[in-house]
């Protein structure tokens, strides 16, 4: 085992995160379907973004 106690010290961290994510209210499905459809616009705004500047420095070539 060239692990030593990886295994063991993973799963003392495992067990401190699901400690701290017990006490967190699970998210709706409807502010996840919100924020999934946020975060998309976010990252359609900025592909348009970096298009338009690809563009503008193709262009002036």
């Amino acid at each position: 085992m060239t692990r030593g106690n990886q295994r063991e010290q993973d799963r003392q961290k495992a067990q401190k995160k699901a400690a701290a994510a017990k006490g967190k209210p699970k998210e709706s499905a409807a502010n996840l379907a919100k924020r999934k459809e946020a975060d998309a616009e976010i990252l359609r705004a900025k592909q348009k973004k970096k298009d338009e500047e690809k563009t503008a420095a193709g262009g002036s070539k």
